[in-house]
């Protein structure tokens, strides 16, 4: 056994490691929703959403341009990871869906709570027993060295913008797609 990975295994865990940078963010869209589950004022449903929906736009492009490629190399488990992708491609058609719309549109509500319960199965899969964030803590990767990479890239595109929406490139505004598989 490497000396790092008996380090690793002895070591408290960082409070910012990958994982659980990951889990925070999921607690903190989860509450979200559940804000917008109680609300009635469509101000504050808008306010939500749109705290939802770029929550989610920065969340889902840390994993897929740093923490799914790491997982990916060292967990060798192809078939969890291609599900997380497509279930954060449905997740991105939806979000675009919602920030198209407005709080006094007939299906916005339900728009909003189908992304939740589709967050919601996201989440349980990737913390599950078992699942990715479990594969990856035994893994060795390095998720230390992986939550500093997360949070300065999601510093950088909360910042890019002057908010929480990260800033659209020229491809992405020409096609409307996001660039490649962020």
């Amino acid at each position: 056994m490497s000396t790092r990975k008996s380090i690793r295994k002895t070591a408290p865990r960082s409070r910012r490691d990958a994982i659980s940078l990951l889990k925070a963010d999921h607690r903190q869209v989860a509450s979200w929703f559940s804000s917008f589950g109680k609300t009635r004022s469509e101000v504050r449903k808008q306010q939500l959403a749109s705290r939802i929906c770029s929550a989610l736009k920065v969340h889902t492009r840390i994993e897929e341009e740093i923490f799914y490629p790491a997982f990916l190399e060292q967990a060798q488990a192809q078939a969890m990871h291609h599900e997380a992708v497509v279930e954060h491609d449905a997740a991105k058609k939806l979000i675009a869906e919602i920030e198209a719309a407005r709080p006094t549109d007939e299906y916005y509500d339900a728009k909003v709570t189908v992304l939740s319960e589709m967050i919601k199965h996201h989440v349980k899969e990737e913390e599950q027993p078992g699942g990715m964030f479990a594969k990856a803590r035994k893994s060795d990767m390095d998720l230390a060295e992986l939550g500093r990479r997360l949070a300065a890239r999601k510093k950088q595109l909360m910042n890019s913008s002057g908010s929480s929406t990260p800033r659209r490139s020229r491809a992405e505004r020409g096609t409307g797609r996001a660039e490649g598989r962020v």
